[in-house]
């Protein structure tokens, strides 16, 4: 049978499956075993109560959804009370996803989410739909260093960038990550999208625009993983698209240590497990002894990366 187990840094994951943030609540266990999975991964928490963006909030497309819920919340203090407990029946460990619109904030969300119970704290550095200087930190390698230096050296907790698809250069955004200390990178938050209603010209969403999460985006994020994958040495989670066993080998191949699971699981919970029961399949049946052998292993060393030099060989 095979070992499903990863690290991540000093940490020992059961499996490389988690559920992204924001797509995921400890009341699924209502619906799934919770301790199957790799790890937990709680909604997006800042530090003062939130009511999060106008409603629509939500908008269906025909390949997924656009939404803009807003990081919707009743603060730090409410969650390290109420919502840590909940989290702590359950073997995983926690990661904690914190946002905030400015650099000293996350170096507080970070001091204060330094109890026992939090393993990882996951640094939103990507929400879409706030600017540089507002919360979406990740879109220029300045910003990332600055937040991310300032997080790590308010905690000793493992801290994760989560960074962001619509950069212009996610592998320099990465590597400011890693330079300013992250133990992990987790790619991609959603991608920053538009939706027109044609009955009354209006923008479908109340806030305009919002964060795309389809599966039709993962070969998207494959390659923006695999990027970043070839260019760092701290281990990356990737995230989007994510709908079965395969699409986990996928990412895996492509240097990933884990997967973040949204949309699949926000339309089904049980997906999560069955990937689960699924991956171990695949691997028992084609004899791979340790999923973390597949981590990086696409073979394309004899494939020419030159655009110029691979057209002229001809199609």
């Amino acid at each position: 049978m095979v070992d499903l187990s990863v690290k991540i840094g000093d940490l020992t994951f059961q499996n490389p499956i988690q559920p992204a943030s924001g797509a995921f609540s400890w009341e699924y266990n209502e619906v799934i075993d919770l301790n199957r999975l790799g790890a937990l991964v709680a909604k997006t928490i800042c530090r003062e109560p939130r009511l999060g963006n106008p409603t629509p909030r939500m908008a269906e497309t025909e390949a997924g959804i656009i939404q803009s819920i807003g990081l919707p919340g009743k603060g730090i203090d409410y969650f390290l009370e109420n919502i840590v407990p909940e989290y702590a029946r359950f073997e995983p460990p926690l990661v904690v996803s914190v946002s905030s619109e400015s650099i000293d904030d996350f170096a507080a969300l970070a001091r204060e989410l330094s109890v026992p119970d939090v393993d990882v704290i996951e640094c939103n550095i990507s929400c879409p739909t706030r600017n540089t200087t507002g919360g979406n930190f990740a879109l220029q390698e300045e910003h990332t260093k600055e937040v991310m230096s300032a997080i790590r050296e308010a905690t000793d907790k493992p801290v994760w960038a989560k960074l962001s698809p619509n950069a212009g250069d996610i592998v320099s955004i990465a590597m400011a990550a890693e330079e300013a200390g992250a133990d992990a990178l987790v790619i991609a938050n959603t991608f920053l999208s538009l939706k027109i209603r044609t009955d009354n010209f209006r923008p479908a969403l109340g806030n305009k625009f919002g964060g795309m999460v389809s599966p039709a985006l993962k070969p998207i994020v494959l390659r923006m993983v695999y990027q970043v994958a070839k260019e760092v040495k701290i281990p990356v989670i990737g995230v989007g698209g994510v709908t079965n066993a395969e699409d986990v080998v996928e990412y895996m191949l492509a240097g990933a240590h884990s997967v973040g699971i949204g949309y699949a699981g926000f339309r089904n919970p049980t997906a999560l497990t069955t990937i689960i029961d699924d991956l171990e399949a695949w691997c028992d049946e084609r004899g791979v002894e340790k999923v973390t052998d597949l981590i990086g292993a696409v073979k394309d060393d004899d494939m020419e990366m030159d655009p110029l030099v691979a057209a002229s060989h001809g199609v």
